[in-house]
């Protein structure tokens, strides 16, 4: 069953605990930070940096995590108790979401944080 609860990471010393202490996986166009929460859900924040473009070329980065990120939730059972922060590569930046959705399911196995397949 997927997961069905997902809590946004809006407060910046959380992104800044995750960065500093998270551990980092580095796929083809996605960059994976996670850390275990003392939460039993799953916490997810999304980040494109300033270095990779102007305003409208990151929005555009964050959005597309955002549906990868909603398509790995409504397909997969993700470990509860993790906090992520999902960010993307140069050459992410113009993919399209499917490919960053199997990117990201690939890290995520990797990693073995999905339950199910």
């Amino acid at each position: 069953m997927p997961n069905s609860v997902t809590v946004t990471i809006k407060k910046g010393w959380e992104f800044d605990l995750i960065f500093r202490t998270g551990i980092r996986v580095n796929g083809e166009l996605v960059r994976l930070l996670f850390l275990q929460n003392d939460f039993n859900q799953i916490k997810v924040g999304f980040a494109v940096g300033k270095h990779q473009g102007k305003a409208h070329v990151r929005n555009r980065g964050k959005r597309i995590l955002r549906v990868a990120f909603q398509q790995v939730i409504k397909n997969y059972t993700i470990t509860p108790g993790i906090s992520f922060v999902l960010g993307l590569k140069q050459k992410g930046l113009d993919a399209k979401s499917n490919d960053i959705f199997t990117d990201l399911v690939k890290i995520l196995r990797l990693k073995n944080l999905l339950l199910s397949a």
